[in-house]
């Protein structure tokens, strides 16, 4: 059980933490804050409703992982290095692809509500 505590503080300092430091997982709370609310409006179903909040979190997981190597990258070097800035490449890359999964699967749901698919 204290285990299982301390992973549970861990997971609140680190989500503080990323709320403080960067202004893209604070905006993606605020898409999250709307998204919950709207799979109600948009999803015909239980399981349609989960796939658009799961796509939002699927975006903040990937902000996160994101944000991390980030921050462990400049705290290696901050001097430039390809392979570095290949590393936050694909980092933002993660991000960029997560995002352009929500958005297809927003989509997809707001078209079949309004009978468009």
């Amino acid at each position: 059980m204290r285990r299982l505590l301390r992973a549970t503080r861990h997971t609140w300092n680190g989500l503080v933490a990323a709320a403080r430091s960067e202004a893209a997982f604070r905006q993606e709370l605020l898409l999250l804050a709307l998204a919950v609310p709207l799979a109600f409006v948009v999803g015909e179903g239980a399981w349609q409703r989960l796939l658009l909040v799961a796509v939002i979190l699927l975006i903040m997981i990937a902000e996160l992982l994101n944000s991390a190597l980030e921050k462990l990258a400049d705290e290696v070097t901050l001097e430039v290095r390809p392979g570095i800035g290949r590393v936050k490449d694909m980092g933002s890359a993660a991000v960029g692809v997560s995002l352009l999964l929500a958005a297809l699967v927003w989509l997809v749901a707001l078209g079949e509500r309004l009978g468009l698919l």
